[in-house]
C-alpha cells in the first residue's frame, strides 16, 4: 500500500453490523475506469486494460473461501454463461492465486476470471474497495464499458450480504 495520506471512508460498509474503513479513492459513475494490476491464477500480473474492447462486471470479494463470496462467484459464472463472449466476468480478491485456482477447480467456475490483489493492492486502492481493518476487499462490483468507462457501481453495505443481481444484470443488458 503506497502512501500514508490515502483516502479514508466511513460509514459505507458494515461486516455483522459493525463499522469498517474503506481506503483508497472513491469512484462515481462516469469516471474512467480506473488501471490496476492483479496476479492471474499462473502468477502472471493482469491489467484491466487487457480487457479494453469488453464489457467488464469486477467483482470484489472479501474471499472465495467463504459462503456469501463462494455463493456469489458461482452465481457470476452462471451468468457469464448467458451474457455471451463480449462480457467478461473478472473476481478480484486478496486470496492468494494458489488458493483462487484450487477454488476454481473445486467450484467448476471456468466462465469467471479470478484475480489475486494480494501483491499490492492496486484494485482495492484504486477502486475505494480496501477495508483498512482487514486488508480484504469489501463486497462490490463495477461494471465498465467498452471505453473504460465506469457505467455502474454497488457496494455492498452489510459484507455478509449478497449483492443486487438484477441490478448489476440489468446495468450490463442496457450496454450489450
Amino acid at each position: 500500500m503506497k502512501g500514508e495520506n490515502m483516502e479514508e471512508r466511513t460509514g459505507i460498509i458494515t461486516m455483522k453490523g459493525n463499522p469498517l474503513t474503506l481506503a483508497g479513492q472513491e469512484l462515481n459513475v462516469g469516471d474512467p475506469a480506473p488501471d490496476f494490476e492483479v496476479l492471474d491464477n499462473e502468477l502472471s500480473p493482469v491489467k484491466l486494460l487487457a480487457y479494453r474492447g469488453k464489457i467488464c462486471v469486477i467483482s470484489s470479494v472479501p474471499s472465495l473461501d467463504t459462503p456469501v463470496c463462494d455463493m456469489e462467484t458461482r452465481r457470476f459464472n452462471e451468468e457469464a454463461a448467458k451474457l455471451g463472449e463480449e462480457v467478461v466476468v473478472l473476481t478480484v480478491s486478496m486470496d492468494l492465486p494458489f488458493a483462487q485456482k484450487r477454488w476454481c477447480g473445486a467450484a467448476g467456475v471456468d466462465r469467471v476470471i479470478t484475480l489475486s490483489d494480494h501483491r499490492d493492492a492496486s484494485f482495492g486502492t484504486s477502486y475505494g474497495v480496501l477495508i483498512k481493518e482487514l486488508r480484504l476487499l469489501t463486497r462490490a462490483v463495477f461494471v465498465v464499458d467498452r471505453q473504460g468507462i465506469i457505467r455502474y457501481i454497488q457496494i455492498v453495505k452489510e459484507i455478509t450480504d449478497e449483492p443486487d443481481y438484477v441490478e448489476i444484470l440489468n446495468a450490463v443488458q442496457e450496454l450489450v
